[in-house]
């Protein structure tokens, strides 16, 4: 998997906007890497240098301070490439297989508790919200009685994006801060919805703190437990957790993550925060190869029975119409 920022759209961000693409994309630490699992053979077989050389012109071209890669053979064996360093202050070079904040991939864990759920029958993908939550979303063409659980997990719901709310405006003075989901939560509601349930397709941090929300009320535990429990001890991501309420470090080797506040300006150091703002949207720390080990193991069917795996899924004209959701198969 691959995600990153481009210095070329930068300029186009809000500040807020970089807030909530600080939940979408894998950095704080420059650009992570993982191959094998989301990939054909072939891709998997990449020669090495082909690798570092990619991870090189990340960090040349594109301004990252790292860049890490793990690559994963057929025949199940990791290697795993850095580029840049792992702290501009020390010139320390980049961990091997370090931990990061895993950004979005935090989704795929969410969504795959809740079809666990729809599997044992606990929850209707096609069962409105407010079946699960009654009243929770109420707000200017806000509904959750119209709003599926299937629509929360494609990004299809209209629900406004929680980290345009004011409080995000000033990202310093809040990344220590602790948040309760639903305070987050009210931060989309005091906003209008984007379109109708269903209408169209946009991404959206909300759709999986609700997603969240109904993960706990339908199991009675904290959502960080169910992905504990459901899936990091299952498959034996070692090096994987979902943070505590309070924690602000990892626990493990990483490199420094940064981001820059301003376009052109400098890169902050953001390594340390209180990621309960991204929840069940965003928090996971995880290592490239834990990324590896949980995504062949969920298109391998181990963690989903056949109807809702990703391999089962029949095409969909939307995936190639939309940037890839960890839950298209929803």
């Amino acid at each position: 998997m691959y995600t990153r920022v481009s210095p070329k759209l930068r300029p186009a961000l809000s500040r807020t906007g970089r807030r909530k693409a600080m939940l979408a994309v894998i950095v704080l630490t420059g650009a992570v890497i993982t191959t094998g699992a989301l990939f054909p053979p072939a891709a998997s077989a990449a020669r090495p240098d082909a690798v570092q050389n990619s991870l090189n012109a990340l960090v040349a071209d594109d301004r990252m301070p790292a860049a890490l890669a793990s690559v994963t053979d057929r025949e199940g064996r990791t290697r795993t490439y850095t580029a840049g360093v792992g702290d501009l202050k020390t010139g320390a070079k980049v961990p091997k297989d370090g931990q990061v904040r895993a950004g979005s991939n935090t989704k795929a864990f969410t969504a795959v508790v809740m079809l666990q759920l729809v599997a044992e029958k606990k929850i209707d993908l096609d069962a409105p919200v407010d079946t699960y939550l009654p009243g929770l979303l109420r707000g200017e063409g806000i509904d959750g009685r119209h709003i599926t659980i299937r629509q929360l997990l494609q990004h299809t719901s209209g629900l406004p994006e929680y980290m345009e709310a004011p409080v995000f405006a000033d990202f310093p003075a809040v990344r220590y801060r602790y948040f309760e989901p639903r305070d987050l939560l009210d931060g989309a509601l005091k906003q209008e919805a984007h379109f109708s349930p269903g209408a169209k397709w946009e991404y959206s941090n909300t759709n999986y703190l609700v997603a969240g929300l109904v993960i706990q009320k339908v199991t009675g535990r904290p959502v960080g437990e169910e992905i504990n429990r459901r899936i990091i001890d299952r498959v034996g991501l070692r090096h994987t957790y979902f943070p505590t309420p309070g924690e602000t470090t990892l626990h493990e080797p990483h490199p420094r993550g940064y981001e820059q506040d301003e376009a052109d300006g400098p890169l902050i150091d953001y390594t340390t925060m209180d990621m309960s703002m991204a929840w069940a949207a965003g928090a996971v720390i995880s290592t490239n190869s834990d990324l590896n080990r949980f995504y062949t193991a969920l298109l391998d069917g181990d963690l989903l029975p056949p109807p809702s795996s990703p391999r089962c899924a029949p095409p969909s004209p939307r995936r190639h119409a939309a940037p890839a959701s960890a839950t298209d198969w929803a």
